[in-house]
């Protein structure tokens, strides 16, 4: 099990409302050991008391661990249970971290965030701003006074711009936008309709440009899934993976259990290397070049094209 797999229990050691409906909590472990580092993008697993596990992205300063949560009323709960419980003193298991949305070099950045998808981009723009990179940030949200780190933002001038639905409507994605321009990386997190929006207008840009991180997984259809073989090369263990089940789970009814979160191809935490077979990947993480590479998947959720599948595990 690597570092990232294990679960850890963290303090909290400062909880501060950052807006309306979101609060941020600093975290430490115990007896002033250090926590790992971690660059923009990556996020942690908070581990609930029923055994289920939230992701949330860190930022923060430095080597500091923070993380928002937006208190989400209709969600699974979650979000509640933080809010109601983690005050500071209070003990929360944690895994991770992880990343599957880094910060690649570029020559300019442009962030589009929305609502508490401002968490990861909150990171890439100090980041961007230490480096004393080209950047930029345009960032919706229901009201000014439901939009975290606005004053933060705000202070940073001209290259942010905050876009309150109640006063000013949605984002203009092709004004945030503007021209296809090469070097260009553009960042982009928040609800579903805001990335289709920016993933529609960046079809005219150089492939690669663009970098999402999804709340939740795209829909599938599964009206065509049919059974096929999944070996784990290094346990010797074949089973057949039915239509209407996981790799995930049917390697655990034979004993091998693989580190899961999310159940849906949103966390990375199921991540298995593949060597054999071909994928058919319904994961909302990896890229359109790592689909091709065929060298990994996210057994929650990911079938196989192929009659059969071998894992390195």
């Amino acid at each position: 099990m690597t570092a990232a797999e294990q679960i850890q229990e963290l303090e909290v050691v400062r909880r501060v409302d950052e807006a309306e409906g979101v609060v941020s909590l600093q975290l430490a472990a115990p007896a002033g050991r250090t926590l790992p580092a971690w660059e923009p993008g990556a996020h942690i697993d908070v581990v609930l008391p029923d055994g289920s596990a939230r992701q949330y992205s860190l930022h923060g300063t430095g080597a500091e661990w923070e993380i928002s949560v937006l208190d989400v009323r209709d969600g699974r709960g979650g979000s509640r249970w933080i809010h109601a419980n983690a005050q500071e003193g209070t003990a929360l298991r944690v895994r991770g971290p992880r990343n599957h949305f880094a910060l690649v070099q570029a020559e300019r950045y442009i962030f589009i965030a929305g609502g508490i998808g401002i968490t990861p981009i909150i990171a890439m723009v100090r980041e961007a701003e230490r480096r004393g990179a080209d950047w930029r940030l345009v960032y919706g949200g229901r009201s000014r006074s439901s939009m975290a780190f606005a004053k933060e933002l705000e202070e940073l001038g001209d290259r942010v711009h905050l876009v309150p639905q109640d006063t000013e409507g949605l984002i203009d994605i092709a004004e945030a936008l503007g021209a296809p321009q090469a070097g260009t990386a553009v960042y982009c997190c928040g609800p579903e309709p805001l990335l289709e929006s920016v993933e529609a207008a960046c079809q005219a840009w150089p492939a690669g440009t663009l970098h999402v991180e999804r709340f939740s997984a795209l829909p599938v259809d599964t009206s065509h899934d049919g059974s096929f073989e999944v070996v784990a090369q290094r346990t010797g263990i074949s089973a057949v993976v039915p239509p209407d089940r996981s790799v995930l789970d049917v390697l655990a009814d034979h004993g091998i259990d693989i580190p899961t979160s999310c159940g849906e191809g949103v966390c990375g935490t199921c991540e298995t290397r593949v060597l054999e077979g071909e994928i058919e990947h319904r994961d909302a993480l990896l890229s359109d070049a790592e689909r091709a590479e065929n060298t990994v998947m996210m057994v929650c959720c990911s079938r196989a094209r192929s009659a059969r599948l071998v894992l390195d595990i």
